[in-house]
Protein backbone atom coordinates (compact mmCIF):
# COMPACT_ATOMS: atom_id res chain seq x y z
CA UNK A 1 0.00 0.00 0.00
CA UNK A 2 2.97 2.46 0.45
CA UNK A 3 4.87 4.54 -1.69
CA UNK A 4 8.10 6.29 -1.60
CA UNK A 5 7.67 10.31 -0.86
CA UNK A 6 10.05 12.97 -1.97
CA UNK A 7 11.46 14.49 1.00
CA UNK A 8 15.23 15.42 0.68
CA UNK A 9 15.65 17.67 -1.90
CA UNK A 10 17.99 21.36 -2.54
CA UNK A 11 17.03 24.54 -4.14
CA UNK A 12 16.86 28.39 -4.70
CA UNK A 13 13.96 30.61 -5.25
CA UNK A 14 15.34 34.01 -4.69
CA UNK A 15 15.68 34.92 -7.79
CA UNK A 16 12.07 34.56 -8.61
CA UNK A 17 12.38 37.04 -5.95
CA UNK A 18 13.79 39.58 -7.35
CA UNK A 19 12.04 40.09 -10.78
CA UNK A 20 8.69 39.22 -9.21
CA UNK A 21 6.62 42.91 -10.34
CA UNK A 22 4.20 44.26 -7.80
CA UNK A 23 0.57 44.56 -9.65
CA UNK A 24 -1.49 47.46 -9.07
CA UNK A 25 -4.31 45.25 -8.06
CA UNK A 26 -2.35 43.87 -5.10
CA UNK A 27 -3.93 44.16 -1.39
CA UNK A 28 -1.74 46.46 0.21
CA UNK A 29 -0.70 44.28 2.67
CA UNK A 30 0.46 41.84 -0.19
CA UNK A 31 2.73 44.81 -1.64
CA UNK A 32 3.99 45.58 1.57
CA UNK A 33 5.39 41.92 2.44
CA UNK A 34 6.38 41.67 -1.13
CA UNK A 35 8.92 44.81 -0.70
CA UNK A 36 9.89 42.97 2.41
CA UNK A 37 10.87 39.87 0.42
CA UNK A 38 12.87 42.03 -1.88
CA UNK A 39 14.45 44.03 1.24
CA UNK A 40 15.54 40.84 3.06
CA UNK A 41 16.51 38.90 -0.66
CA UNK A 42 18.58 41.80 -1.47
CA UNK A 43 20.39 42.06 2.25
CA UNK A 44 20.95 37.76 2.05
CA UNK A 45 22.30 38.47 -0.92
CA UNK A 46 24.80 41.13 -0.15
CA UNK A 47 25.98 39.31 3.10
CA UNK A 48 26.65 36.10 1.08
CA UNK A 49 28.44 38.02 -1.88
CA UNK A 50 30.02 41.15 -0.59
CA UNK A 51 28.79 44.78 -1.43
CA UNK A 52 31.81 45.71 -4.08
CA UNK A 53 30.24 45.17 -7.77
CA UNK A 54 26.80 44.97 -5.53
CA UNK A 55 24.55 45.89 -8.45
CA UNK A 56 26.57 43.41 -11.12
CA UNK A 57 25.91 40.80 -8.60
CA UNK A 58 22.53 40.85 -7.71
CA UNK A 59 22.13 41.41 -11.65
CA UNK A 60 23.69 38.05 -12.12
CA UNK A 61 21.91 36.04 -9.59
CA UNK A 62 18.61 37.17 -11.04
CA UNK A 63 19.74 36.13 -14.68
CA UNK A 64 20.61 32.89 -13.40
CA UNK A 65 17.34 32.26 -12.51
CA UNK A 66 15.74 30.13 -9.93
CA UNK A 67 18.46 26.67 -8.33
CA UNK A 68 15.31 23.94 -9.42
CA UNK A 69 14.32 21.49 -6.94
CA UNK A 70 16.86 18.71 -6.75
CA UNK A 71 16.88 15.73 -4.98
CA UNK A 72 20.05 15.78 -2.90
CA UNK A 73 22.95 13.49 -4.70
CA UNK A 74 26.56 14.03 -6.13
CA UNK A 75 25.54 17.67 -8.25
CA UNK A 76 24.55 20.05 -5.32
CA UNK A 77 27.92 20.99 -3.81
CA UNK A 78 29.39 21.67 -6.93
CA UNK A 79 26.66 23.27 -8.76
CA UNK A 80 25.99 25.66 -6.21
CA UNK A 81 30.13 26.45 -6.46
CA UNK A 82 29.54 27.29 -10.05
CA UNK A 83 26.53 29.37 -9.58
CA UNK A 84 28.31 31.81 -7.21
CA UNK A 85 31.32 32.04 -9.05
CA UNK A 86 28.97 33.59 -12.38
CA UNK A 87 27.27 35.73 -9.49
CA UNK A 88 30.85 36.99 -8.62
CA UNK A 89 31.51 37.65 -12.30
CA UNK A 90 33.94 34.61 -12.50
CA UNK A 91 32.61 33.41 -15.41
CA UNK A 92 35.28 31.37 -17.08
CA UNK A 93 35.68 29.20 -14.32
CA UNK A 94 31.89 28.91 -14.01
CA UNK A 95 32.09 27.79 -17.85
CA UNK A 96 34.61 25.26 -17.58
CA UNK A 97 32.81 24.33 -13.54
CA UNK A 98 29.57 23.59 -15.29
CA UNK A 99 31.20 21.24 -18.29
CA UNK A 100 33.41 19.32 -15.27
CA UNK A 101 30.48 18.98 -13.17
CA UNK A 102 28.43 17.51 -16.14
CA UNK A 103 31.06 15.20 -16.89
CA UNK A 104 30.85 14.52 -13.25
CA UNK A 105 27.14 13.44 -13.14
CA UNK A 106 27.89 11.24 -16.38
CA UNK A 107 30.71 9.10 -14.37
CA UNK A 108 28.65 8.73 -11.48
CA UNK A 109 25.38 7.58 -13.17
CA UNK A 110 27.84 4.80 -14.95
CA UNK A 111 29.73 4.01 -12.08
CA UNK A 112 27.14 3.53 -9.82
CA UNK A 113 24.42 1.97 -12.15
CA UNK A 114 26.47 -0.80 -14.51
CA UNK A 115 26.72 -3.58 -12.29
CA UNK A 116 23.08 -3.53 -12.92
CA UNK A 117 23.40 -3.69 -16.22
CA UNK A 118 26.14 -6.27 -16.77
CA UNK A 119 24.21 -8.23 -19.47
CA UNK A 120 23.82 -5.49 -21.89
CA UNK A 121 25.65 -4.66 -24.68
CA UNK A 122 26.83 -1.52 -23.32
CA UNK A 123 28.60 -3.13 -20.44
CA UNK A 124 31.36 -4.74 -22.65
CA UNK A 125 32.44 -1.18 -23.58
CA UNK A 126 32.36 -0.01 -20.11
CA UNK A 127 32.76 -2.24 -17.23
CA UNK A 128 36.80 -2.27 -16.76
CA UNK A 129 37.05 1.83 -16.71
CA UNK A 130 37.12 3.98 -13.64
CA UNK A 131 36.62 7.06 -15.19
CA UNK A 132 35.25 8.56 -18.56
CA UNK A 133 36.04 11.74 -20.54
CA UNK A 134 34.52 10.19 -24.01
CA UNK A 135 31.13 12.09 -23.45
CA UNK A 136 29.79 10.19 -26.57
CA UNK A 137 30.04 7.17 -24.90
CA UNK A 138 28.97 7.46 -21.53
CA UNK A 139 25.54 9.41 -22.83
CA UNK A 140 24.98 6.29 -25.01
CA UNK A 141 25.34 3.81 -22.84
CA UNK A 142 23.02 6.18 -20.27
CA UNK A 143 20.74 6.28 -23.16
CA UNK A 144 20.46 2.85 -24.20
CA UNK A 145 19.90 1.77 -20.15
CA UNK A 146 17.06 4.09 -20.05
CA UNK A 147 18.45 6.32 -16.96
CA UNK A 148 18.57 9.49 -19.02
CA UNK A 149 15.38 11.46 -20.04
CA UNK A 150 15.14 12.46 -24.12
CA UNK A 151 15.36 15.87 -22.96
CA UNK A 152 18.33 15.16 -21.15
CA UNK A 153 20.19 13.34 -23.49
CA UNK A 154 19.93 16.69 -25.40
CA UNK A 155 20.82 19.20 -23.03
CA UNK A 156 24.24 17.02 -22.18
CA UNK A 157 24.47 16.90 -26.15
CA UNK A 158 24.70 20.62 -26.35
CA UNK A 159 26.26 20.96 -23.43
CA UNK A 160 29.45 18.79 -25.09
CA UNK A 161 29.90 21.11 -27.78
CA UNK A 162 30.13 23.77 -25.37
CA UNK A 163 32.90 21.78 -23.41
CA UNK A 164 35.20 20.95 -26.61
CA UNK A 165 34.11 24.33 -28.91
CA UNK A 166 34.15 27.17 -26.26
CA UNK A 167 35.11 25.78 -23.07
CA UNK A 168 38.28 23.10 -22.49
CA UNK A 169 39.70 23.14 -25.82
CA UNK A 170 41.17 26.41 -26.98
CA UNK A 171 38.86 29.10 -28.84
CA UNK A 172 40.57 32.79 -28.68
CA UNK A 173 36.83 34.20 -28.93
CA UNK A 174 36.23 32.26 -25.77
CA UNK A 175 38.07 36.10 -24.12
CA UNK A 176 35.40 38.48 -24.91
CA UNK A 177 32.45 35.79 -24.95
CA UNK A 178 32.85 34.17 -21.69
CA UNK A 179 29.55 35.51 -19.71
CA UNK A 180 27.71 34.49 -22.71
CA UNK A 181 29.57 30.89 -23.04
CA UNK A 182 29.32 30.82 -19.06
CA UNK A 183 25.38 31.16 -18.55
CA UNK A 184 24.65 28.87 -21.61
CA UNK A 185 26.33 26.36 -19.91
CA UNK A 186 24.61 26.74 -16.81
CA UNK A 187 21.60 26.60 -18.09
CA UNK A 188 22.05 23.46 -19.61
CA UNK A 189 23.23 22.07 -16.44
CA UNK A 190 20.42 23.43 -14.33
CA UNK A 191 18.07 21.86 -17.18
CA UNK A 192 19.77 18.08 -16.49
CA UNK A 193 19.44 18.42 -13.23
CA UNK A 194 15.92 20.33 -12.81
CA UNK A 195 14.99 16.83 -14.54
CA UNK A 196 16.79 14.31 -13.74
CA UNK A 197 17.15 15.04 -10.25
CA UNK A 198 13.90 16.29 -9.76
CA UNK A 199 12.58 16.41 -6.97
CA UNK A 200 8.65 18.34 -8.40
CA UNK A 201 7.86 17.54 -11.91
CA UNK A 202 6.35 15.55 -14.56
CA UNK A 203 8.82 12.89 -14.42
CA UNK A 204 7.72 9.19 -15.75
CA UNK A 205 8.75 7.86 -12.40
CA UNK A 206 6.39 9.87 -10.31
CA UNK A 207 2.74 9.46 -9.57
CA UNK A 208 0.74 12.40 -10.97
CA UNK A 209 -2.02 14.12 -9.44
CA UNK A 210 -0.14 15.00 -6.20
CA UNK A 211 -0.20 18.41 -5.98
CA UNK A 212 3.06 19.84 -4.08
CA UNK A 213 4.22 15.90 -3.53
CA UNK A 214 6.07 13.74 -5.33
CA UNK A 215 5.68 9.71 -4.93
CA UNK A 216 7.64 7.38 -6.97
CA UNK A 217 5.54 4.87 -8.79
CA UNK A 218 4.86 1.34 -7.85
CA UNK A 219 6.84 0.19 -11.08
CA UNK A 220 10.07 2.31 -10.98
CA UNK A 221 10.79 1.39 -7.18
CA UNK A 222 12.87 -1.63 -8.19
CA UNK A 223 14.58 0.82 -10.97
CA UNK A 224 18.26 1.02 -10.44
CA UNK A 225 18.05 4.41 -11.12
CA UNK A 226 15.30 5.27 -8.37
CA UNK A 227 16.99 3.19 -6.07
CA UNK A 228 20.57 4.68 -5.97
CA UNK A 229 19.99 8.15 -6.76
CA UNK A 230 16.31 8.67 -4.41
CA UNK A 231 16.19 5.64 -2.24
CA UNK A 232 19.27 4.61 -0.85
CA UNK A 233 20.41 8.43 -0.50
CA UNK A 234 17.62 8.97 1.75
CA UNK A 235 16.04 11.26 -0.25
CA UNK A 236 12.49 9.66 0.06
CA UNK A 237 10.32 7.99 3.09
CA UNK A 238 8.21 5.02 2.86
CA UNK A 239 4.49 6.45 3.80
CA UNK A 240 1.47 5.25 3.42
CA UNK A 241 -1.43 8.00 2.02
CA UNK A 242 -2.57 8.84 5.52
CA UNK A 243 0.94 10.41 6.62
CA UNK A 244 1.88 13.63 8.12
CA UNK A 245 4.59 15.50 8.19
CA UNK A 246 4.17 16.91 11.82
CA UNK A 247 7.60 19.41 12.16
CA UNK A 248 10.24 20.71 9.92
CA UNK A 249 13.84 21.05 11.10
CA UNK A 250 16.01 23.08 9.60
CA UNK A 251 19.86 22.52 10.44
CA UNK A 252 23.05 22.89 8.17
CA UNK A 253 21.33 24.35 5.94
CA UNK A 254 18.74 21.68 5.08
CA UNK A 255 15.69 20.78 6.37
CA UNK A 256 14.54 17.50 8.09
CA UNK A 257 10.83 16.28 8.04
CA UNK A 258 9.31 14.35 11.16
CA UNK A 259 6.80 12.26 9.54
CA UNK A 260 3.85 10.54 11.79
CA UNK A 261 2.46 7.37 10.09
CA UNK A 262 0.89 5.18 12.81
CA UNK A 263 -2.43 4.70 10.65
CA UNK A 264 -3.07 0.40 10.74
CA UNK A 265 -2.98 0.75 6.83
CA UNK A 266 -4.09 -2.91 5.27
CA UNK A 267 -1.70 -5.57 3.60
CA UNK A 268 -2.72 -4.87 0.27
CA UNK A 269 -1.46 -4.40 -2.70
CA UNK A 270 -3.27 -0.95 -4.56
CA UNK A 271 -2.52 1.08 -7.34
CA UNK A 272 -1.02 4.60 -8.19
CA UNK A 273 -4.27 6.07 -8.94
CA UNK A 274 -5.83 4.41 -5.92
CA UNK A 275 -2.98 5.52 -3.44
CA UNK A 276 -3.03 9.49 -5.22
CA UNK A 277 -6.82 9.06 -4.65
CA UNK A 278 -6.49 8.20 -1.02
CA UNK A 279 -3.77 10.82 -0.42
CA UNK A 280 -5.63 13.57 -2.00
CA UNK A 281 -8.98 12.87 -0.19
CA UNK A 282 -7.32 12.16 3.47
CA UNK A 283 -8.37 13.75 6.32
CA UNK A 284 -5.57 16.17 7.76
Amino acid sequence: MKRYRVFGFDFDTRAAQLSLEIQPNWAEEIKSQHRQNYISTILGLSANYGIANGENKIRNFEILGNKSFSVVAFHNKFYQQIRDAFVVGAYYPALTGACALAERILNHLILRLRDSFKSSVEYKRIYGKSSFDNWDLAIDTLEAWGILLPDVVSSFRNLSKIRNQKAIHFNPETDENDYAYALEAIQLLNQIISQQFSAFGPEPWFIPDTPGTCFIKKEFQGSPYIQEIYIATGNCLLVGPYHQVVDIIRENGGMKYAVKDDFNYDDIEISDEEFAHLYNTRKT
